[in-house]
């Protein structure tokens, strides 16, 4: 039995929200074992992807899987592992451990299912995948330690973290942020608790480099490739930036997209969150900052950026950058749809953004 981590899911719990169709948007892969039903009984819903194994066809190529039909699932006791593991992660880093979408909207509820102990059945039918995953993380793990040791930028996660949990307010701040960023680019390793913060950093360039953050995200052509917001309503939301201008899509349950409405994004200014967005906004950061997925994708980066720069610096950076992504985006749907800066304003911004950041590159891997 392979030690799991689950101490991100304790105290939660999950239901399946009747109506919400979120995870029908995210394109199933079908496993090797699952292949044989779906040939037999569904093969035009069988689709090439780009590992080159099979994935369930969506509708129009850009909507929802081909079976929801009415917000309902056509195939539900045979739908795919994906769709059975959602809205749980497991992560192959050097040890695995189990995270949560809060992008889906039925983990907010308080309501369902103990999180962990279904986490835990889930696992359980895994074993084997998961074994193998482990074994092929741990190597491209230790490999990466070795190369960081070598260049001289490794740092210790566990006391990153420890800094990070201490200085948590400091990530809400805008102007802190921006002088947390500045800080990371320094040459020497920096902790949050050894910047002065003089509160002197500029406004508009924290807006500018937040707006930036998030309007990578969305500037795909491919409808696939965008951001998904699953509103209140469990209207399927997406926001492609082309141009000067950011649109706001809704997707049908047909797989089209309809224009609601457009804006220019320099006009959109960075909010800051009151009392309650801000204890919403520091829990989440809690949440990032113990997460393996997130701790891999800052590894990812130190790799993308050649072993030049200190672990800690890439870390709180990385961090500093998450934050400015989900206030813009705050700031955008409150501009679209007056959600706001409080409570319910950030965690409908959290909703909007934490599949995005499950989805970044990581040196380990989703199993």
């Amino acid at each position: 039995m392979i030690d799991i981590d689950y101490s991100g899911l304790r105290g939660r719990k999950t239901e399946c929200l009747p109506g919400c169709g979120m995870c029908c948007l995210c394109q199933p892969e079908i496993l090797p074992q699952e292949r044989s039903y779906f040939r037999t009984s569904h093969h035009r819903a069988m689709v090439k992807n780009g590992s080159g194994g099979f994935s369930i066809a969506l509708k129009k190529g850009q909507g929802s899987c081909v079976f929801l039909n009415g917000r309902k699932c056509d195939i539900y006791g045979n739908r795919p592992t994906f769709c059975r593991q959602y809205p749980f992660h497991f992560y192959a880093g050097d040890r695995i451990s189990a995270e949560l979408d809060l992008s889906c909207r039925g983990v907010w509820t308080g309501k369902g299912t103990d999180a962990e102990s279904e986490a835990r059945q889930i696992a359980s039918e895994s074993q084997d995948r998961m074994s193998k995953a482990l074994r092929e993380s741990k190597a491209v793990y230790e490999e990466f330690y070795e190369i960081c040791a070598d260049a001289g930028v490794m740092g210790d996660p566990q006391s990153i973290r420890a800094d990070v949990a201490a200085n948590i307010q400091r990530f809400g701040d805008p102007l802190s942020i921006a002088e947390i960023l500045g800080a990371a680019l320094e040459e020497d390793p920096v902790s949050v608790s050894g910047i002065d913060f003089l509160g002197e950093a500029n406004q508009e360039e924290m807006r500018t480099e937040a707006m930036e953050a998030s309007l990578s995200s969305m500037s795909s052509e491919d409808p696939l490739n965008l951001p998904v917001y699953c509103a209140p309503n469990f209207g399927w939301n997406m926001f492609q930036a082309s141009g000067d201008r950011v649109t706001w899509y809704l997707l049908t349950d047909a797989g089209d997209l309809e224009e609601v409405d457009t804006i220019r994004p320099e006009s959109i200014q960075l909010g800051r969150p009151d009392a309650e967005g801000m204890q919403v906004l520091t829990d989440y950061l809690g949440v990032l900052n113990s997460r393996e997925s997130f701790l891999g994708s800052v590894f990812y980066k130190m790799d993308d950026l050649g072993y030049e720069d200190p672990m800690e610096n890439v870390y709180i950076g990385s961090l500093a950058v998450s934050v400015a992504d989900l206030l813009w985006r705050a700031s955008m749907l409150d501009a679209f749809m007056g959600t706001g800066f409080g409570a319910d304003g950030i965690r409908e911004a959290i909703i909007f953004y934490d599949m995005d950041r499950l989805d970044a590159p990581s040196v380990g891997a989703f199993i």
